[in-house]
C-alpha cells in the first residue's frame, strides 16, 4: 500500500511539472505614440487577455521616425496598426500585407474653422490656408478638395495646432478624438468652431485597422486570428474599465516622456468607442464591410494615390 501511495502522488502531479503552457509570441507595432487610441492594446497586455489566448505580445510603437507599416514591411514586427487608406497604398507598392481586423469603423478626420472666418460651407473653403498633417493622412482631405473643386494652399503642419490658433492657417486638419479636442483645451469654445466631419460629405472611410504580411499568416492563421479575438477583448475591457486603463495609458505616456493630460485621454478613449462600435451596438465589430473597402480604393484611385487595388477576398482575411 505504502509503495502504491507514492506512485499515484507523482501520478497526479507530474503533468503539471512537466508540462507547462506555451505560449506563441507575437511583436505588434501600433501605428503612432503612446496614447487611448491604443488603449485596448495595454489592456489585453497587462491584464492578461492575450495570455488566456495563448499569445505572448510585444507592443511597440511606431512614431515620426519610423512607420508601423515600415516596421511591418521590413520584418521588424509581425503585424501592426494602421489606416485602412495606409495599408491599401502599401499594398500597392507590392508589399503583400493583410487585414485581418478592422476596428474603426468610420472616418474620425474633419476639417476645422473658427466662425470669425466667415466660413460656413465647402465652397467658402476656396482660396483658403489650409493645414494640413505632412506626415501623411491626407486622402480624405484631398478627396474632399477635389469633390468641390477647390483651390486651396496647402500648409504641411506637423502634429501641433498653434498655426491655427495664431491664425496661420484658415482652417486645419484634425482627428476628433485628438486635435480637436486640443483646441478645445486651448481656450476656443465649441460655438466659436465651425466642422467639417468628411464622413458627413461622403467620404465615411474606417481607419485603424490590423495588419500582418500574407506570408506571415499563411504560416499560421490561427495565432493571428486569436491575436485579434483577443484584442477585441482587451478593447471591451477598456470601454468598460475607463479609470484602470487611463492608468495604463498615462504609465505608457510617462514611460515614452510624453506629456499626458488625463482629461484629454479621457475624452480619446470615449471618441474610440463611438467609432469602433456600429450605431446601435454595444460589441465590437472587429469586420472590415466591403462596402467601406470599395470606397476607400474609389477615394485613394480619385485621388492618383493608387492605380489598382486587390480583390476585398484577397486583402480582407479576418474571421
Amino acid at each position: 500500500m505504502k509503495s502504491s501511495y507514492k506512485f499515484f502522488i507523482v501520478f497526479v502531479f507530474l503533468p503539471f511539472i512537466i508540462f507547462p503552457q506555451t505560449k506563441q509570441p507575437i511583436k505588434f507595432a501600433t501605428h503612432w505614440l503612446p496614447q487611448a487610441q491604443f488603449a485596448g492594446y495595454y489592456a489585453a497586455v497587462h491584464y492578461k487577455i492575450y495570455e488566456k489566448h495563448g499569445i505572448e505580445v510585444n507592443l511597440v510603437h511606431a512614431g515620426p521616425n519610423v512607420t508601423s507599416q515600415t516596421l511591418l514591411a521590413q520584418g521588424k514586427v509581425d503585424a501592426a496598426s494602421m489606416f485602412l487608406s495606409t495599408a491599401l497604398i502599401e499594398r500597392s507598392k507590392n508589399v503583400e500585407l493583410i487585414n485581418i481586423g478592422q476596428l474603426s469603423q468610420q472616418c474620425a478626420q474633419l476639417f476645422v474653422v473658427k466662425k470669425s472666418s466667415g466660413i460656413s460651407e465647402p465652397n467658402d473653403l476656396n482660396n483658403k490656408k489650409i493645414g494640413i498633417w505632412k506626415s501623411g493622412f491626407d486622402e480624405i482631405p484631398a478627396a474632399f478638395l477635389l469633390q468641390y473643386n477647390l483651390d486651396v494652399e496647402i500648409v504641411p503642419v506637423a502634429s501641433t495646432i498653434t498655426l491655427f490658433i495664431l491664425g496661420g492657417v484658415d482652417v486645419m486638419t484634425t482627428m476628433w478624438y485628438n486635435e480637436y479636442h486640443t483646441i478645445l483645451n486651448s481656450g476656443i469654445n465649441e460655438e466659436e468652431l465651425t466642422t467639417f466631419f468628411f464622413s458627413d460629405y461622403g467620404f465615411d472611410v474606417p481607419e485603424d485597422g490590423i495588419y500582418c504580411l500574407k506570408k506571415s499568416f499563411d504560416s499560421d492563421p490561427e495565432l493571428y486570428h486569436k491575436f485579434v479575438s483577443a484584442t477585441i477583448e482587451g478593447w471591451q475591457y477598456a470601454f468598460n474599465n475607463r479609470d484602470l486603463v487611463l492608468d495604463l495609458v498615462i504609465a505608457e505616456m510617462n514611460k515614452a516622456n510624453i506629456p499626458a493630460n488625463r482629461a484629454h485621454q479621457n475624452w480619446m478613449l470615449d471618441r474610440m468607442e463611438d467609432i469602433f462600435t456600429e450605431k446601435e451596438m454595444i460589441e465590437l465589430m472587429g469586420k472590415l464591410k466591403k462596402d467601406d473597402f470599395n470606397k476607400t480604393v474609389q477615394v485613394l484611385i480619385e485621388t492618383n494615390k493608387i492605380t489598382g487595388a486587390p480583390t476585398f477576398s484577397e486583402f480582407y482575411l479576418g474571421r
